[in-house]
């Protein structure tokens, strides 16, 4: 269960600590990219504010500029067939595991990824 919601974390990590341009190959990652949509799916079942700004969220984690070239680049990775078969494999996975043991783990990754967004649009102004 810890694979499925890691990515929240692991991209907050890197994307404080990585330079811009190692952080746009890497936000570009078919497979990382999967596993963040069905983490972020789950955040937003579970607060309300985060509905909507996936894609936002997600380009402000790497510092990327949210835009229609941005956009189109997300759309394409998400239409790969890298992406569509992680996710299939993420979510077969996690149909098996306990999801009421990670629930609190969950949650702070939620608060931390929305946080971060939160400080990138404060930044912003």
């Amino acid at each position: 269960m810890n694979r499925l919601f890691a990515p929240i974390g692991i991209a907050v990590a890197l994307a404080s600590a990585a330079p811009a341009a190692l952080g746009l190959t890497r936000a570009f990652d078919a497979k990382a990219l999967a596993r963040y949509d069905i983490s972020y799916a789950r955040c937003e079942a579970r607060f309300a504010d985060m509905r909507g700004h996936r894609d936002e969220a997600y380009l402000d984690l790497w510092r990327i500029r949210s835009d229609d070239k941005s956009a189109a680049r997300l759309a394409g990775v998400r239409g790969g067939t890298v992406y569509r078969t992680e996710r299939q494999l993420v979510l077969k996975g996690s149909a098996s595991s306990s999801v009421a043991a990670a629930s609190a783990t969950l949650e702070r990754e939620c608060q931390g990824l929305w946080a971060e967004h939160q400080r990138v649009i404060q930044n912003k102004r």
